[in-house]
């Protein structure tokens, strides 16, 4: 018999209290809810009531329960994603000459980009059926949340200190033991705050994501997002207040729930050798653990883990002589041509597809517009940069203030462009400012936030050992940022620029072009240029403009954020 026991045999039994009560209670009204959302997509398109929205505020709270259920099932699918696209980029060497690439492209494409190409798809799976409509509509938030939590956790796992893969190899970890008990409680905090960004930015855009379009054809699925749009193109600023509240409670609901014990959680995982400043246990973190049965549940789940995690499968790491060892050239080199062969039939695809329907000159229309946006995502990174690190430095290095801003930003976060188009386009149309400039702070809003998530996830895993070195040396000012602080938040601060940088490129979309009722106002940049081809169904424009956005975002990835992000490896896996 083995030393490991049966993880259902580590769990004592406690009979259930009042606690337990309210928790079975909240369990079962949560499955009732789910339930319901699920029945109502299983309906045909032209059911009554399917795809018709109204702005009774008396609607909100199932609109707001069908949007939230998109999110969290995007955001199951973020993960497993995650887990394995960013673990095989980070694991694989050769893998990651085509994973990480791709990881860039597909961050830059257009949520609006997704949505033409894939619609069909997913309606071809259930034909007439709103199933249809509710997996393109998920796949859409899925694109603003799989990518950001994807380079966090490439990052974590390029990042893991020498001293501690040493020390798995010490104890002679397989390859399944290391993965599950030192690389992803390494990766858990940053995850866990990049987890929070991507719910935030699927609310971004929401207003895209539940409008699906084939042909002539637009449904709107209920929702948040399409009561919003409707709201927009009615002129009702009543009801835009009403999907404010109705957004700013499932925030904190959400937040108070389910975010707020994560972060409390991942903190456990924090590298340090000295203990650090922690906050107290959230509310509902402490009444978990007063219930009784649902305490013997998740430890049973909890053992479990630890047992699955603690299997010795047939694959192991490699010794550390192996792993020193330079690769194949040769294996490099046909591989490496493999690759370009590959990139060379589909960029000669893209040029025979849309041949024939531009010219040079919209070539040149579409990279000069591109160039103009590109200005636009330069001055705003740099300006999130210097608001936001020193904020986010001073929120993760206290966790207890961190706990009090964590829903304030996931609203903010959250908050969609869209709701600021009427007191920003008629601040524009009264004033007769250019739009070409007073349109451009729609577009931080789908900036600054990766920035912001990344640099407290970064300040709230620094060790404390380290700021206690600092301190008994009285290292401050300048000095502390430069030779302690910036070096430890650098990986995530490059990770939260990386996807900030594709984040901002797609809210262009949304930002180059705003409207208010029969108001219309739209600056010149490649997001507007997109937004105008989709609206006119003219697709070569459309893949015109997602292919110059793709060069531009791996390109300025390419010259600045991967340098740096090699650098930031380098720095602390040599420590």
């Amino acid at each position: 018999m083995s030393a490991t026991k049966i993880p259902f045999m580590a769990a004592g039994w406690r009979m259930p209290n009042i606690w337990d009560v309210a928790a079975f209670v909240c369990v079962i009204g949560a499955l009732v809810a789910v339930g319901h959302v699920a029945q109502g997509t299983m309906v045909p398109i032209d059911a009554p009531g399917a795809t018709e929205i109204t702005l009774d505020p008396w609607n909100l709270p199932e609109y707001a329960l069908r949007t939230t259920m998109r999110m969290f099932a995007a955001l199951a699918a973020s993960l497993l994603f995650t887990f394995t696209y960013g673990t095989a980029a980070a694991k694989s060497r050769r893998a990651a000459l085509v994973l990480v690439p791709v990881l860039d492209v597909l961050q830059s494409v257009p949520i609006l980009g997704f949505l033409t190409f894939t619609v069909v798809f997913f309606m071809n799976l259930f034909p007439g059926q709103v199933l249809g409509l509710e997996l393109a509509s998920i796949f859409a938030i899925f694109t603003s949340q799989a990518w950001n939590m994807a380079f966090s956790m490439y990052q974590s796992l390029k990042t893991v200190p020498a001293d501690l893969a040493e020390a798995s190899v010490s104890f002679h970890l397989s390859g399944w033991q290391k993965f599950w008990k030192l690389e992803v409680p390494f990766a858990t905090p940053g995850l866990v705050w990049n987890t929070m960004m991507s719910m935030s930015g699927g609310w971004f855009f929401v207003v895209a994501s539940e409008a699906v379009s084939v042909g002539d054809n637009t449904w709107k699925l209920p929702g948040i997002g399409s009561y919003v749009a409707l709201a927009l193109e009615q002129k009702d600023i009543l009801a835009v207040a009403w999907a404010i509240l109705a957004m700013l409670v499932v925030i904190l609901a959400y937040d108070q729930l389910l975010f707020r014990p994560l972060v409390a959680w991942s903190a456990k995982f924090r590298f340090e050798t000295t203990a650090g400043s922690t906050a107290s246990d959230p509310w509902m973190l402490r009444v978990m653990r007063r219930t009784r049965l649902m305490k013997f549940i998740g430890e049973m789940v909890g053992n479990a883990a630890a047992y699955v995690g603690g299997l010795r499968l047939s694959f192991r790491s490699r010794p550390v002589a192996e792993t020193s060892k330079q690769p194949s050239r040769t294996v490099d080199f046909l591989w490496s041509a493999f690759l370009l062969v590959v990139v060379a039939l589909a960029v000669w695809r893209v040029v025979i597809f849309a041949s024939q329907a531009l010219v040079w000159s919209d070539i040149g229309e579409a990279v000069g517009l591109g160039l103009i946006t590109l200005v636009r995502v330069v001055v705003l990174m740099i300006l999130a940069t210097l608001f936001w690190v020193p904020i986010g430095v001073w929120l993760g290095l206290r966790p207890e203030w961190a706990r009090r801003a964590q829903p304030i930003a996931q609203f903010l976060a959250a908050f969609p462009a869209n709701l600021l188009f009427p007191p920003f386009v008629l601040f524009i149309v009264y004033f007769h400012l250019s739009p070409d400039i007073w349109l451009t702070p729609l577009m931080i809003l789908g900036t600054q936030w990766y920035i912001l998530f990344n640099v407290v996830a970064g300040a709230a895993a620094f060790p404390g050992d380290l700021k206690e070195a600092s301190a008994n040396f009285r290292i401050s000012g300048w000095l502390w940022w430069r030779k302690v602080i910036i070096p430890g938040i650098f990986p995530y601060y490059v990770t939260g620029a990386i996807t900030a940088s594709g984040g901002s490129w797609n809210a262009a979309i949304v930002a180059e072009v705003a409207s208010w009722g029969d108001t219309k106002l739209q600056a010149h940049g490649l997001g507007a240029y997109i937004a105008d081809a989709t609206d006119k169904g003219d697709m070569a424009r459309v893949v015109l403009g997602v292919v110059v956005m793709s060069v531009f975002v791996v390109l300025f990835n390419r010259l600045l954020w991967r340098p740096m992000y090699a650098y930031a490896q380098r720095r602390l896996t040599l420590a």
